[in-house]
């Protein structure tokens, strides 16, 4: 046999047989996500090149068309080796594919174990986070959404009680605030 991993014709040694119903389900499975993280990359680009468009000025830290530019990137290069790995038959790919799926795992264990841990500083740290969200509440519609879906959605209002909208120069209760929303919060 020498350096031939296949065995001759009607042996049956065929030591690198993969099923091509695992392959091709591999396939399928990881184009479909391919094509879910292209989206995603696109809508993010759009959303961020139209903001630029508006001169909208936010935080980059809560912007959801930089997270969804993100997530999509990472997603299309991981399945990307999923794809082209199980297609081809790419040992190299498939073990990045692999390594790539055990890492993301490995970090939402730890993501989750140090949440857990540290759930005190974790809260805090959500805390902290709606409340810039807040504060740059009506300079970006992206986020104005995202932050009325997650107060309909949770049934909460601000990031621990009604009073945080008070740090948003809209909903100040200040008598020198001219805003119709004065000393008021958001619909959602």
């Amino acid at each position: 046999m020498g350096g031939n991993r296949r065995g001759a014709a009607g042996s049956g040694e065929d030591f690198t047989f993969v099923s091509s119903v695992v392959k091709y389900l591999l396939f399928f499975f990881n184009f479909i996500f391919w094509i879910i993280s292209l989206v995603l990359v696109a809508v993010g680009v759009y959303a961020r090149t139209a903001k630029y468009a508006e001169a909208t000025l936010a935080s980059l830290s809560v912007d959801p068309a930089v997270m969804l530019m993100i997530v999509g990137v990472l997603m299309f290069l991981v399945t990307f080796c999923g794809c082209v790995g199980s297609l081809r038959e790419n040992i190299c790919l498939l073990q990045t594919f692999c390594i790539f799926l055990v890492v993301i795992f490995i970090l939402q264990l730890a993501a989750g174990v140090l949440g857990f841990i540290f759930s005190n500083k974790a809260r805090q740290k959500v805390t902290e986070v709606i409340n810039d969200a807040i504060v740059h509440y009506r300079d970006d519609v992206d986020l104005q959404n995202l932050i009325d879906f997650g107060q309909e959605e949770f049934g909460c209002c601000g990031a621990t009680t009604y009073l945080d909208w008070t740090n948003n120069i809209y909903f100040d209760c200040n008598q020198s605030n001219p805003s119709r929303e004065r000393c008021s919060v958001p619909f959602s």
